[in-house]
């Protein structure tokens, strides 16, 4: 893994950027030029030799390669199940909100009701004060002619505050009832949020557990020569990547906001990558990035297939340093671009937030969290 080192923030292929990304980008340049490519040694069996460290049983009969694979393929489904905890998570907050919120009305309208209730008791009992006659029917028995027209009238005003209050009674029910309906549908999606955190919280573990084996089973001279093929493995994406000459189209400089954004992430270099961690100590992937934005002064979806489905997209020509990168088909990882076709980002478990080459991984496509052109 590569060690902290200062960033120079600038354009892309301008010569300024992350000075750790420029050595990178150049020893990778340097592998691809021609006749220089070399194929991947083949790999002993797991376990084979007189190494010592943990035994190998159970890797017996896979080549180092096929551990590899295996090992990458879990950590890439932990990954993206940690974004559909992360999202279910996300969801479950903003529900509980509404609940709690719908529960203030409630109790509020509550308080309303009680109200009405009393006044329609105290009229209910004025009535039966006055022998449970109408008013109108003690109006024409009443024995003063000269104060008819007058009694009348208030007669009147008090039909209507009879019948307003009423129709505030009914308005008022109707509304506790939606807010019971509202809130029976929200405790609904409450628990399918919970469910699919948990299935999602119980699929990472048995996914990490599972990689975590595989690793354990190697000897510790295995464990490095599997570090080893994964750094291969991106060196050789990125070649290709760069071998294209899109370096030589790529010349955006980031905004304000996008460079501090940058050089959060830069500050937390050399940190361990948990999953569903948002800082200060530890970070996944799409955690990192959401907290680099909000230092930068922009607020983003937590999860990197929401950055994916809700920011504005670029062309990957286009982007500029604090741009961030989508990975994968599936958009289940992220990085922060920091210019010289570098990018920061947390790996995996068992690793670090670390630079690494733009295209040393699937990319799906780049957003723009402030969406500005330029």
């Amino acid at each position: 893994m590569m060690g902290k080192r200062k960033v120079r923030r600038g354009g892309g292929g301008g010569g300024a950027g992350v000075a750790a990304a420029t050595a990178f980008v150049c020893a990778v340049g340097m592998a691809a030029a021609p006749g220089r490519a070399q194929a991947a040694p083949r790999e002993p069996t797991p376990g084979a030799g007189a190494e010592s460290g943990a035994g190998s049983q159970g890797a017996a009969g896979s080549s180092l390669q096929e551990v590899h694979k295996k090992v990458q393929g879990l950590y890439r489904k932990a990954e993206a199940a940690t974004d559909a905890y992360n999202l279910a998570r996300e969801k479950q907050v903003r529900q509980e909100k509404r609940i709690v919120k719908i529960a203030q009305s409630v109790v509020k309208a509550q308080k309303r009701m009680t109200g009405l209730r009393k006044r329609a008791g105290a009229v209910a009992r004025a009535q039966y004060r006055n022998g449970g006659i109408p008013p109108e029917a003690q109006l024409l028995l009443g024995d003063d002619p000269e104060s008819f027209l007058d009694d009348i009238t208030l007669a009147r005003k008090g039909q209507q505050a009879t019948r307003g209050l009423m129709n505030q009674l009914e308005k008022t029910q109707a509304t506790l009832d939606r807010y019971a309906k509202a809130a029976t549908r929200e405790w609904e999606r409450l628990d399918a949020s919970r469910a699919k955190k948990a299935a999602a919280r119980k699929e990472i573990r048995a996914k990490l557990a599972g990689a975590k084996r595989l690793e354990s089973r190697l000897k510790a001279k295995e464990r490095e020569r599997l570090r080893q093929l994964e750094e291969e493995q991106q060196r050789r994406a990125q070649t290709a990547w760069l071998g294209s000459g899109i370096l030589r189209k790529i010349g955006g400089k980031g905004t304000s906001q996008g460079l501090r954004a940058v050089d959060f992430a830069t500050a937390q270099l050399g940190k361990d990558y948990v999953w569903g961690a948002e800082g200060p100590d530890t970070y996944d992937c799409s955690g990192l990035t959401q907290r680099a934005w909000a230092v930068g002064g922009r607020s983003i979806p937590r999860t990197s297939q929401e950055q994916w489905r809700q920011l504005p997209k670029v062309s990957v020509e286009r982007m500029r340093p604090g741009d961030l990168i989508i990975y994968f088909k599936d958009a289940s990882h992220v990085g922060m671009y920091v210019g010289d076709g570098a990018i920061i980002h947390a790996p995996r478990p068992g690793r670090q937030i670390t630079v690494a080459g733009a295209g040393s991984m699937p990319i799906l496509g780049v957003v723009r969290p402030d969406g500005s052109e330029g």
